[in-house]
């Protein structure tokens, strides 16, 4: 049953990305529509950045993880190598929760 999901999916997935390519030129959007698009993507894509950084299971994840995600965005905004990046956020809210930061 599980790999019928995920074949699925997979198909569904492909059958998208496939739809795009040999739909592009019969579809004909409105100029403000073609601009709205990648914004729709970047939303979409902050959304569940959002999503992911501050819940767990439903709920709030603590302040621990939103200080760590914190920190790796300052230190990737200021363009440091991106294993800082990581090191730094996920010891910072390894060390909150060290010290009982939830």
């Amino acid at each position: 049953m599980l790999i019928a999901v995920i074949v699925a999916l997979a198909v569904g997935t492909y059958a998208f990305r496939v739809a795009g390519v040999l739909l592009r030129d019969r579809l004909d959007l409105p100029t403000w529509a073609r601009q709205l698009l990648p914004v729709g993507a970047a939303a979409l894509l902050a959304a569940l950045a959002a999503t992911a950084a501050l819940t767990e299971v439903g709920r709030f994840a603590g302040w621990a993880r939103p200080a760590g995600v914190l920190v790796g965005v300052l230190l990737a905004w200021r363009r440091a190598p991106f294993v800082l990046v990581v090191v730094a956020a996920a010891g910072t809210a390894a060390l909150l929760r060290l010290l009982g930061v939830p």
